[in-house]
Parts: structure tokens; C-alpha cells; sequence
């Protein structure tokens, strides 16, 4: 058998050419290149054929630059969709969330060649495709039906004659399969009954803004992917889910309130707004700069405006205002993550709103960090508010700290009563004993009473913003969506609480230099 290097030492081509090319894709790279060097020319083709059979196997990108003959380009952000598309073939049972702004070849790649792929890979699965409106899942259907036509032979795959209508098809059972694969397409809100899919992808769940903005639809959309589309997985089935960030509470937006823990994200802005971002672009970088580079994205969101812009590129839609915030206290006062190494603060304090006792259960804690200047205008510097039980906040809180080096923690003290404080301490001694708080001092433990309304807090604090007193360093979406349309009378949400106690310790004259007590420790040395 020929497998390694060793054997190519006795290789026969004549006696061993059937042999060589059943075991050809376990050689090596170095390997296989000495194989085609000693080969004949009628071998060499043989062996040509293999490779590309090789290369279309590898991913729906490599698919498409065969099939195309390269005209079909590759990105690093349509890598990120092809890895998922090669882990759900490999067997993983996974749901990915897919945003990204429009003509990047998202629907291209994750609608067209990579159900395509997926179907050569697994020529007994069956792929569902839906979309806001049955033309457009349709038009899906119908080209990976045309490419199953045009490049049977290329493919290895070929569709049953007797089904083969663009919005559903079925392959021809392989050789000793009682089982035959294919694809269906339909209308977001449609009946799938006696339909079920091993990949269901939903691409473009909403036609546009006004559809999304609709409260009635979006109920509409989320019930029918509950009740209808959830409920025709085939057992170990795959989701994928493309979706146009135009409202907060749309499909990705219930799903990632409601069952965060089940989706893996791929979310990639056109322009990069986070250190963490999954490309590892720096922040300002283009997603696609061969395509659309810096240039040309600045002048579409100076074409389409924040809203639309910051929804259809970003991902990261915005809610109307309407509250004690507005927009363009934040939007007008923003400073860029890079500008804030040349700032020099005086203070910085991390603020918790958790949500009381020392219950376990997972509830969403707020948690934001804040700083002051020499001049007195004030910065929000992270918002890491999620979902934490108290086994993980006190922890997260210190870790913030650390990271900031603050020089005060602050708690509310309404629910629990000391233990709050318990809960920080604990966390840092924990922190200690592994060495990570890299000898800094315990930041102070302040406890605030939130004695006053709601509404008395919030309001001096959305003026010191009016004045333009009050800098975001960077994007904080979910935060700033909970200022601009907070009311009075609401309840008051915990990323807002903890980023309003935080500003209004740092905006006490008293504390300005100090803290709201006095350290003896001089751990504001140099800071001043």
C-alpha cells in the first residue's frame, strides 16, 4: 500500500496505479508531489482530478474558487463563515448568528455555496433555506439547483430527475443508500409541515426597517421560528441564522436575550469598534478593505445617517430616543478608545448593580467603569454588564478593577445588605491567592443607598451629559440604548444604575480628588 514516503521507494505505477490513487489523499503535501514528478502523463491527470476533488472538499470557499476558476474572492471574514460551515459537517450540532453589512458575501457564501458544499459533503442531508419572502429563499433554491445541473460530473452529485423545482429539489440516492438529500426553500412565516432539515439557514428574517420596526411582525417572525421552523430539525441539525441588525428587538435580539448561551456569534461591523474584535482588526480597520476600504464607508454613513448606518453595518441597531438621554449628548461627546491613553485621570471607580442577596441564579448585573479628569469632565470607560450570579460578579467586579486600576468599587446596598460587599471582598481575595492582582491595593469598598427616585439620580447626570460634560470611550450599544429610552416611571435597567452611580460619585465635589472618603493609603498618588 502506498501511504508514506517509504513506499514510494517501490512504487510500480503499473502494477500499483489503482492502489496509488485509493490512498492518495493520505499522503502528505511533499508527498503527493513526488508521486505526480515520477507519474505519466495519463496518471498526472488522474492525479489532477483527485487534487481538485481535494480542494472542493476543503471548504465552500475553496468550492468556489474551483468552480469559478478563481473569480470567486476570498476574505478573511468569509473564512470565519466557512470554519462553520466545516465544523456543522464534521458533525457539530451548532446555531451561528451571522451579521454582517450588506455586499460583504455573506448570503453568497452562507445561502449559496456553502448549503452547496454541504450537500456534496452530505449527499443524504436535507438543507432548508427561508427568507422574508418565498422570491428570495427561491432565487437560493434555484441557483444551487443550477449549479447541481451545470457541474454534476465536477461534483460527484447529481439531482433526481423526477425533483427538481427550484424551491424544492432532492438529489439522487447515493450508491447503496435507500436515502435521498436535497433543499427546500420558503417564506419567513410560511407552513413547513411535513418538511425537516440536518442545516436550516434563515437568511434576511426581515425585508427592511419598516418591516422590523413593526411590533406585530416581529412577534410574527419570532413565533414562527419557535412553533414552525425550530420544530422541523432533524436530529443533531445545524441553524444558521443571517440577520440585517435593523431593530433591537428582532430576531437575533430575542434569541440572544433569551438563549445567548446557545448561539455562537459571528459578528463583524464594517468598520471595527472593538478590541475584541473576531478578526483581530484594529478599531477603525474595514471589514472588506480590497472591496470597501475606510473612504468609501465614511461616505456611506455620511449617505445613509447614524440610524441606518449603525443597524445595516455595525450591527448594532439603535433604538429611538425618546427618554432622559438623547443621542447626540452621547454621539456628540464620544471619544475613539486610542484617545484615551492621552487622557489623564485623576480617578477612575468601577460601579455594580447586582441584583440583590447572594443567589446564584443568573440575573443581570450591571457593570461599568468610570473616570474623571484634572478639568472634571467625566468618562465611561467599559460597560461588561451581563448575566451573573453571585459565584461570578463579585469576581468579574474585581477583574474590571484590576484592569483599570481603580482606586474605588462601588455597591449598592439596597438588597442584601452587607453582602454585597462580602461578595467583592471575597472576589479579590480570590484574585490575590492566584496572583492576579499583581500587588495593587484593594480598591475602597463604597456603599451607596439609592435613597432618592430613579429619576432624581438619572437626571443630574443626563445633564452633566447636555454640557457635554460626560465622554463614552468607544461604543457601549446596549447601555446608551438604555439611556435614550429610559422614562421615568420604567424600571430602571442595570447597566444604566451602575453607569449613573459611578458618574455620580466621580461628579461629587467632595470626592473629586478623594473618593467619598478620605485614603489613607495615598493611592492617588500621581494621579492628581
Amino acid at each position: 500500500m502506498v501511504t508514506t514516503a517509504t513506499d514510494l521507494e517501490d512504487y510500480d505505477e503499473d502494477l500499483d496505479q489503482e492502489l496509488l490513487l485509493a490512498n492518495y489523499r493520505r499522503l502528505s503535501v511533499v508527498e503527493r508531489r513526488r508521486v505526480a514528478r515520477r507519474a505519466s502523463p495519463e496518471l498526472r491527470l488522474r492525479l489532477a482530478h483527485e487534487e481538485r476533488q481535494m480542494a472542493m472538499d476543503r471548504s465552500p470557499g475553496a468550492l468556489a474558487a474551483v468552480l469559478t476558476e478563481g473569480r470567486e474572492i476570498q476574505a478573511p471574514h468569509l473564512d470565519l463563515i466557512d470554519q462553520a460551515f466545516r465544523r456543522i459537517a464534521a458533525g457539530e450540532r451548532l446555531q451561528v448568528m451571522l451579521t454582517m453589512p450588506p455586499r460583504h458575501g455573506k448570503s453568497q457564501r452562507a445561502s449559496r455555496w456553502g448549503p452547496l458544499w454541504y450537500l456534496r459533503r452530505h449527499p443524504t442531508r436535507r438543507v432548508m433555506i427561508a427568507s422574508y419572502g418565498a422570491d428570495l429563499a427561491d432565487d437560493h433554491g434555484r441557483w444551487i439547483r443550477d449549479q447541481l445541473k451545470e457541474y454534476s460530473d465536477t461534483l460527484g452529485i447529481r439531482l433526481n430527475p423526477a425533483s427538481h423545482a427550484a424551491n424544492r429539489f432532492d438529489l439522487e440516492q447515493p450508491r447503496g443508500s435507500s436515502v435521498r438529500g436535497g433543499m427546500v426553500t420558503a417564506g419567513v412565516g410560511g407552513g413547513l409541515t411535513g418538511k425537516g432539515f440536518d442545516l436550516g439557514i434563515i437568511d434576511d428574517p426581515f425585508k427592511g426597517n419598516d418591516d422590523s420596526g413593526s411590533p406585530a411582525q416581529r412577534d410574527r417572525v419570532y413565533d414562527w421560528y419557535r412553533s414552525v421552523f425550530y420544530t422541523r430539525r432533524a436530529p443533531g441539525a445545524s441553524i444558521i441564522l443571517i440577520n440585517t441588525r435593523w431593530h433591537e428587538d428582532d430576531l437575533s435580539g430575542r434569541l440572544l436575550q433569551s438563549e445567548p448561551h446557545r448561539w455562537i456569534q459571528i459578528d463583524l461591523p464594517a468598520i471595527a469598534d472593538s478590541p475584541d474584535d473576531p478578526l483581530g482588526r484594529h478599531i477603525g480597520q474595514a471589514l472588506w478593505p480590497s472591496q470597501y476600504d475606510e473612504a468609501d464607508l465614511a461616505d456611506t454613513r455620511e449617505t445613509l445617517g447614524e440610524r441606518i448606518w449603525y443597524a445595516m453595518y455595525q450591527q448594532k441597531p439603535r433604538p429611538l430616543e425618546g427618554g432622559v438621554w438623547q443621542w447626540a449628548w452621547i454621539s456628540g461627546n464620544r471619544l475613539k478608545p486610542e484617545a484615551w491613553p492621552g487622557i489623564d485621570p485623576t480617578r477612575v471607580v468601577v460601579a455594580v448593580d447586582h441584583a440583590g442577596g447572594d443567589s446564584l441564579r443568573n440575573d443581570e448585573v450591571g457593570l461599568c467603569c468610570a473616570a474623571r479628569d484634572r478639568n472634571g469632565d467625566l468618562y465611561i470607560l467599559d460597560d461588561r454588564s451581563r448575566t451573573m450570579g453571585a459565584d461570578t460578579w463579585g469576581t468579574e467586579v474585581c477583574k474590571l478593577a484590576i484592569d483599570r486600576q481603580a482606586d474605588a468599587i462601588i455597591v449598592e446596598n439596597n438588597f442584601g445588605g452587607d453582602m454585597a460587599r462580602q461578595i467583592v471582598t471575597q472576589g479579590w481575595n480570590e484574585l490575590a491567592s492566584d496572583g492576579e492582582t499583581k500587588g495593587m491595593l484593594m480598591p475602597s469598598i463604597i456603599e451607596v443607598h439609592a435613597k432618592q427616585g430613579k429619576r432624581l439620580r438619572a437626571e443630574p447626570i443626563a445633564q452633566l451629559y447636555k454640557q457635554a460634560r460626560v465622554h463614552h470611550v468607544g461604543e457601549f450599544v446596549e447601555l446608551e440604548g438604555q439611556m435614550v429610552t429610559w422614562i421615568p416611571g420604567m424600571d430602571s435597567p442595570d447597566r444604566m444604575d451602575a453607569a449613573v452611580h459611578a458618574l455620580t460619585e466621580l461628579a461629587n465635589p467632595a470626592a473629586a480628588a478623594t473618593g467619598s472618603k478620605p485614603y489613607a493609603d495615598n493611592r492617588l498618588s500621581g494621579r492628581r
